[in-house]
């Protein structure tokens, strides 16, 4: 308590002066910056959460981008190469329908037709490889769903089961997608043996 000097006496006055302007001072500046700082750094952490999603955003549209125009190269000349499949066809048509005779043993001017057949369509399939597109042409290989079409099943001593045994009409693939799948035959395996009691039945025993 405050005294007065002269007589070492409380000084009521005093006291209450003094209680007065403790009552009227402000908070302590500390717990007010404190409150600014982590308000500063709430914000802080929210712009760099915002900034992160949006480089994530804009990365995940680069790659978008440069896959749908390394797509669109690819794949661009899709239509057309199907088109093309037909005139591939007919020509491997017109070579196996000459027996192998008429190659060899034929006329001058027949074997001059036959080699510029063979030529046009090593060209044309040149050119569809050129552009990304490749036969499908898979006898003796397993049979794939993706890419090959079955058109029956049939026993094959010669090739193992679940294998193409024969290709009714080579496919073509652009790139990674199938442009036309394989028309193929698929092998059952050896044909089965007959029974030991079929053969007495038809020996008669």
């Amino acid at each position: 308590m405050t005294r007065n000097p002269a007589t070492d006496e409380p000084n009521p006055d005093m006291a209450a002066q003094m209680a007065a302007q403790e009552a009227n001072e402000p908070a302590p500046l500390e717990s007010g910056l404190e409150a600014q700082l982590g308000q500063v750094e709430a914000e802080r952490n929210d712009l760099k959460d915002k900034l992160l999603r949006t480089l994530a955003d804009m990365e995940n549209l680069r790659r978008r981008t440069e896959r749908e125009i390394a797509d669109a190269k690819a794949y661009a000349v899709t239509s057309f190469a199907r088109d093309l499949l037909g005139s591939a066809d007919n020509l491997r048509r017109a070579l196996e329908s000459l027996p192998e005779t008429a190659r060899t043993e034929g006329e001058a001017a027949l074997k001059a037709l036959v080699e510029g057949v063979e030529l046009t369509e090593r060209e044309l399939l040149k050119t569809l490889e050129r552009h990304g597109v490749r036969r499908i042409d898979p006898h003796g290989e397993k049979f794939d769903p993706h890419l090959h079409q079955a058109m029956f099943e049939a026993p094959d001593a010669g090739i193992a089961k679940g294998l193409v045994s024969k290709v009714v009409q080579t496919g073509y693939k652009i790139g990674e997608r199938v442009l036309r799948p394989a028309l193929v035959g698929v092998s059952a395996g050896a044909p089965k043996a007959p029974s030991a009691e079929a053969g007495d039945t038809n020996t008669g025993h």
